[in-house]
């Protein structure tokens, strides 16, 4: 399990959720994104279990569970500044909104 959060994501997440260092949020699939009908990333907070995988962006956990490794692992959540824009990419799907691991 790899996944990358970027010191701009993880800037505005702490930001925009008012987080403190100590918190944990987790990453989920959520089924529905926007526009898409698809597959999104979903972001509470919560606390990791002994098998979460875990990253730390400034003083803050991010986490996600075993059974949402098959989408999140190999992903790169970024923020663009210029654009005001989240981007999540994962290499292992064509498209991250309905994916079909052809690669």
């Amino acid at each position: 399990m790899n996944i990358t959060i970027t010191d701009s994501a993880g800037d505005l997440y702490k930001k925009e959720m008012s987080l403190s260092e100590g918190d944990s949020l987790r990453l989920y699939v959520r089924v529905g994104g926007v526009g898409s009908g698809g597959f999104s990333v979903g972001l509470m907070q919560d606390e990791p279990t002994p098998t979460s995988y875990k990253i730390d962006k400034q003083g803050v956990t991010f986490f996600v569970n075993e059974d949402d490794f098959w989408y999140l692992d190999g992903m790169t959540i970024d923020y663009n500044e210029d654009l005001g824009y989240l981007d999540f990419s994962n290499p292992t799907f064509d498209q991250i909104d309905h994916p079909n691991q052809n690669k």
